[in-house]
């Protein structure tokens, strides 16, 4: 069996390497951490969106190395086809990939300015209208999937690759307190209480408070 090294960032803040790292738990894959410090340069100009390439989170697996989230995704399905990574219908298939890509090029207001932060909570967070309008997209998209999929995840009744890929927005909506209908709101709820979810919480839970300009100040 080969062994597979997942490298990623900070766990509070880390929102790309989220991503890579529950598609490997979702998969079923075993692998072994390897944590760059936030305060390397490199990587904090990646959490800052400073960085003309994202190169972390990415996975050494015997002789494969695959960095990108949507690379992980796809070369993770098919090792582990039996984890159902991606829907079985070629239609519902597409579609999740058409939402998960959106997420990884799209989004770029939301992400500036609520950016990933696990230990902290703003109550009535000022969300201005840029991010307003990526947020309503997302709603958008989820309210859509849970309606046409039956839930509770995006594509019916087993975590994909698209779940991976908006987690880090679900927990970006908890920390902003972002208005939502009913059925997004148990849908977080859903997401958040994912046992490799509550494990990543805990791990972030350890981290320094203060990560220089990575905390986000308001």
């Amino acid at each position: 069996m080969h062994t597979a090294v997942l490298t990623i960032s900070s766990k509070n803040y880390g929102a790309w390497s989220l991503r890579g790292w529950l598609l490997a738990k979702l998969a079923g894959l075993e692998f072994s951490e390897h944590v760059i410090s936030p305060d390397d340069p490199a990587m904090k100009a990646e959490m800052l969106l400073l960085s003309s390439s994202i190169l972390v989170p990415s996975l050494q697996h015997g002789a494969v190395k695959v960095w990108d989230t949507l690379a992980i995704a796809e070369y993770l399905n098919e090792i582990k086809p039996e984890a159902h990574m991606l829907p079985a219908d070629i239609a519902t298939r597409a579609h999740c990939r058409a939402i998960s890509g959106e997420m990884h090029s799209g989004f770029a207001s939301l992400r500036s300015s609520l950016p990933m932060n696990l230990k902290a909570h703003f109550p009535r967070f000022k969300v201005w209208s840029r991010a307003q309008t990526d947020i309503d997209r997302v709603l958008e998209i989820w309210t859509d999937c849970l309606s046409r999929y039956g839930g509770p995840y995006l594509f019916g009744s087993q975590a994909s690759v698209a779940d991976a890929m908006y987690a880090p927005v679900v927990t970006r909506f908890l920390t902003y307190d972002v208005a939502m209908p009913a059925a997004c709101t148990a849908y977080c709820q859903l997401i958040m209480g994912l046992p490799a979810m509550q494990e990543w919480l805990a791990a972030a839970q350890l981290e320094p408070d203060d990560i220089d300009e990575l905390e986000a100040e308001f």
